[in-house]
């Protein structure tokens, strides 16, 4: 961030402010101004009306008296020899119509006119001539030089402005490859500050201190302490890391340096070495400031890992970024706030103290989080009275800064397609179920489907509502077509979910296998309907058998997730566990599904009505309330009203007497000039 001084100048030219004039513009101009007084000058007399005398009508006026002493001049020409001259002049209309000029035999127009006469004059006439008109001496040979190569110099300033000042900037260009891409930010009127960041207090106030630091730097000193030389700021995408950084740009007095990671990678070795060297040479010359390096795993991955080798480009700029960082030189005064979502791939010599002092968690924020940062972007949207932000928060766990911002703007958008003037709780539910399982489509679908579909989402509903014990109610069940599935039944947690009891676990399994006992029981048959729930089951009860020790094989954790070449890690894994314990594994993940898919065949047999009720209510509403659900299993029947919602169609505008006519006219030329019963029918298909 540049300093107080400096700002101004910045706001001028952000506000569209007067430009400073460029002098070889100004440059341009004069030249081609200096061109056209040449041509004008070579050229005497071009545009007026000039006339053509020969010499010997020239000499003859001169003998009549008809041009007066002093009225012309006398110029020596060379192109017509040794007495070559050029006569110019003026000379009365009458004696112009007494040479049998015709066109000035009038007395219309100036009283004189000018004349011109070029060629060789004799000893006699040039004596003659002498005496009435003006002798102007010969121009020297040094005059003749630059009246000649003026046009050239011309031309070769153009060419020179035109294009050697375009190939000098390229080569500029070329030399400035190395040149690091840091851009530094001013202070703006509108700037982020840490108001405007919530939801990560702990992070923020780490990122903080490094500000305070620079902004009274004795009062840590007083007592030994130094300012951290690098943080780094992780966590999943969304989480506001960014936005921290460009607060501490908003709230840092020094200059503040923002380049992100992938600017240091180029296909030329050696290139992002020198950027990196440069960004730091530009630092220790602001110092003390601020440098923000976003994405920062694109250059600080392990050294050495995946399939490249120990000589490619990233590692010389990451041993480049390393040396500066804390090398034998050091960088005092340059601070260093990096971000990166994959903190597993990052290099562990970038990750020690000396280079990242601080490594700041920025984690996804818990409903306290989320109702603050509902609140900060709810500012700029007109919000009804009935919508509670806190609600809201708790309704969307899991939603990282950037959903919450998403979601409120979903909901306006969505609020405006109504015709609402404000956004309401509807807008905003419907825009979560937008963001969490993705838009409605209207797929056309057969009866038959249709049917299917419905039970498989009723058999999931019933199964939840009756298993839950509070903690995953039900929240809405349709059978419009969703992202990928042709059905949806959402649940909505009543606090964020930081455990997973075993008997939680063992409920969401035997909700997940609700769709295909119910597509079992009421069928007589099953579909493919339900390949994502056997894979959720199936991944959730290999969780509970293999990390997290919930069966008879005991607290033991077998297996690792493998990760992928190309994230850093190593290629090879190894198997730690034998073949009869990867036996007994998946005996113990089959049983606890089975167990589970029997109990949920109990559940739905024994609730067959409800079964049938719910999905009655999906054919013919397509979309029920958890609510309704309860309803149907408490009353056997729904008693709260099931609202639909619908775009307004809009209404048609009524037309004036002569509009009318003018559209029937229109129809009229449409239809070849033949109007209702007189226009012919189409050609068959």
């Amino acid at each position: 961030m540049s300093s107080e001084n400096n700002s101004p100048q910045q706001n001028n030219s952000g506000n569209n402010g007067p430009q400073r004039f460029q002098p070889k513009v100004l440059l341009i101009y004069l030249v081609i101004v200096a061109a056209i007084l040449t041509i004008w000058f070579a050229n005497p007399g071009a545009g007026s009306n000039v006339q053509q005398l020969t010499i010997s009508e020239l000499v003859q006026a001169v003998k009549d008296e008809k041009i007066g002493k002093g009225d012309g001049v006398m110029e020596p020409d060379t192109s017509f020899g040794r007495d070559g001259y050029v006569i110019k002049g003026e000379m009365s209309r009458s004696a112009l119509s007494a040479m049998n000029r015709d066109e000035f035999s009038s007395s219309d127009g100036p009283e004189k006119v000018p004349f011109t006469s070029r060629g060789r004059l004799t000893e006699e006439d040039f004596l003659l001539v002498r005496e009435v008109l003006r002798e102007k001496p010969s121009s020297t040979a040094v005059q003749d030089v630059l009246i000649s190569l003026l046009p050239f110099i011309l031309i070769i300033g153009l060419l020179y402005f035109l294009f050697v000042r375009q190939l000098k900037n390229a080569g500029r260009g070329a030399m400035s490859f190395g040149k690091s891409k840091a851009k530094m930010l001013t202070r703006e009127k509108d700037a982020v500050t840490f108001k405007d960041v919530a939801g990560c207090d702990e992070a923020k106030e780490e990122v903080s201190e490094v500000v305070d630091f620079l902004k009274d730097p004795k009062k840590f000193q007083r007592i030994g302490g130094r300012i951290p030389k690098g943080v780094l700021m992780f966590g999943p995408p969304g989480t506001g890391k960014t936005l921290l950084a460009k607060a501490v740009a908003g709230e840092a007095d020094v200059p503040f340096f923002s380049i992100s990671g992938s600017d240091f990678v180029e296909m030329f070795v050696g290139v992002g070495a020198a950027r990196v060297r440069d960004m730091f040479e530009q630092g220790r010359k602001n110092a003390p400031c601020i440098v923000f390096i976003d994405e920062i795993d694109a250059v600080g991955r392990q050294r050495g890992a995946g399939l490249g080798g120990g000589n490619d480009e990233r590692e010389q700029t990451l041993n480049s970024l390393l040396v500066e960082m804390d090398g034998f030189d050091g960088h005092e005064g340059v601070i260093i706030i990096a971000a990166t979502n994959r903190p597993d791939v990052l290099d562990s010599a970038l990750l020690r103290p000396g280079r990242f002092d601080r490594q700041v968690t920025i984690d996804l924020p818990d409903l306290n989080g989320r109702h603050q940062i509902l609140k900060v972007h709810s500012k700029k949207i007109a919000l009804a009275e009935e919508v509670n932000l806190e609600h809201v928060a708790r309704n969307t766990p899991g939603f990282s800064g950037a959903d919450l911002a998403n979601l409120l703007n979903e909901g306006a958008l969505i609020a405006a397609r109504f015709d609402k003037k404000v956004v309401e709780m509807q807008d905003i539910d419907d825009a979560r179920d937008k963001i969490s399982f993705g838009r409605e489509r209207r797929k056309l679908m057969d009866d038959e489907d249709r049917k299917i579909t419905a039970y498989h989402e009723a058999g999931h509903a019933i199964v939840q509502a009756v298993v839950d014990d509070g903690h995953l109610p039900v929240h809405k069940v349709t059978i419009i077509p969703r992202g990928q599935s042709l059905g949806s039944t959402m649940f909505m947690p009543k606090k964020d979910v930081l455990n997973h009891s075993k008997r939680r676990l063992l409920n969401q399994i035997c909700c997940g296998m609700g769709g295909r006992c119910a597509e079992e029981i009421v069928m007589g048959d099953i579909t493919s309907g339900a390949s994502g729930d056997i894979r959720m089951v199936t991944k959730t009860a290999r969780h509970m058998v293999c990390d997290w020790g919930m069966t008879d094989l005991g607290p033991v954790a077998y297996g690792e997730n493998k990760d992928h070449v190309f994230l850093g890690q190593e290629v090879a894994r190894s198997q730690n566990y034998s073949e009869a314990t990867a036996q007994r594994i998946d005996n113990a993940i089959h049983e606890i599904v089975e167990e589970q898919y029997r109990r949920c065949l109990e559940i739905l047999q024994e609730k067959r009505k409800a079964l049938d009720l719910c999905a009655e209510a999906l054919l013919e509403h397509e979309t029920i309330d958890g609510k309704h659900v309860h309803e149907i299993l408490d009353f056997g029947e729904i008693r709260s009203p099931i609202i639909k919602r619908d775009l307004p169609e809009p209404e048609p505008e009524e037309l004036s007497e002569e509009e009318k006519e003018k559209k029937e006219a229109k129809q009229d030329e449409d239809k070849g000039g033949l109007a209702g019963d007189e226009a012919p029918a189409g050609a068959p298909a």
